[in-house]
């Protein structure tokens, strides 16, 4: 498995323990539990020596509030890990703060200084509770929905529509010219403008459709190239707020560019050794995303001759 940021969540999930509500109420309450605050999707986290996720017992959240309905992650070594937003409480959530040692961090910042299992771990619990907060009423019928199964499921009392937690399918490519021996990457309106930055193209995929045949449209309608040959590399969770994105690669079947100039700021070819330049930070013409993401790791495979 490739080792990305947010990939590699340890827990064991605990489908079977889901079905039992008075265990999941049970451990909810239970001193043994692990808890893991989310403060405005700012996640806790304690640094000392190293800087490790900030669990804490159910003692701590009893000094939060008594409404916090917490969210089951999994198991882990036998016990239960649960996510838990403690957004309406500042005053609260302000205890958890203890000195120097714990505070609540943006959820980039503090996958980028995590271990590879705790990042994982931050993706599933971010997203779970943002779905929660995003999705409290039926989308069928309006009326307020009930949480089940731990958190995997939201049910409607009144039509009682089963709502799950969804992950969203993104498709990202690097597009290769083979002969020219260079690839394409796009800017994007919105975040990657202001940073300046240049990135594979990237887009969600439509219902109905192939891992290829998305790929084939999003660099059509982005950049006006015609791709070939698909190949996939690697997938990463991308918690923000939950999507899937699936990594690729492809060759150039044309090379005129005709930008959407209304989705992008700017597509261009780049060749190998400004890419290599640009991954290494000491390029003048070109930035790239950093390793947090998962197209830094695709231009780094085909820029290093990992990808052929």
């Amino acid at each position: 498995m490739y080792p990305h940021i947010f990939a590699g969540n340890p827990l064991d999930r605990g489908e079977r323990e889901r079905r039992d509500e008075e265990w999941i109420s049970s451990k909810a309450r239970d001193k043994s539990s692990k808890f893991l605050p989310l403060r405005d999707l700012n996640v806790l986290i304690t640094e000392e020596s190293q800087v490790l996720l900030g669990w804490v017992g159910i003692e701590d959240l009893e000094q939060v509030g008594d409404d916090l309905n917490p969210i089951f992650l999994g198991i882990s070594e036998g016990t239960a890990c649960f996510a838990v937003d403690v957004s309406a409480h500042p005053e609260g959530a302000g205890h958890l703060e203890s000195g120097e040692s714990r505070r609540f961090e943006e959820s980039r910042s503090a996958a980028e200084q995590l271990s590879g299992p705790e990042a994982g771990i931050l993706a599933q619990a971010r997203s779970q509770v943002n779905w929660h907060k995003s999705h409290r009423f039926c989308s069928v019928c309006g009326n307020r929905s009930n949480v089940g199964r731990g958190g995997q499921v939201r049910i409607c009392p009144n039509c009682d529509t089963h709502h799950f937690p969804r992950t969203d399918p993104v498709v990202i490519t690097v597009v290769v010219d083979v002969e020219n021996d260079r690839c394409l990457l796009g800017q994007s309106r919105g975040r990657l403008a202001r940073m300046r930055r240049y990135s594979a193209l990237a887009g969600f995929m439509d219902q109905g459709e192939t891992i290829e045949e998305a790929v084939a449209r999003e660099v059509m309608e982005e950049a006006g190239i015609q791709v070939k040959n698909v190949r996939y590399h690697s997938s990463q969770p991308w918690p923000f707020p939950s999507s899937l994105m699936i990594g690729c690669l492809a060759e150039a079947a044309t090379t005129d560019i005709h930008m959407d100039e209304v989705e992008m700021t700017d597509v261009q070819w780049f060749d190998r050794s400004e890419v290599l330049l640009a991954l290494e930070e000491r390029s003048d013409k070109l930035m790239v995303p950093g390793p947090i993401a998962i197209a830094h790791h695709l231009l780094k495979a085909w820029a290093l001759g990992e990808s052929s």
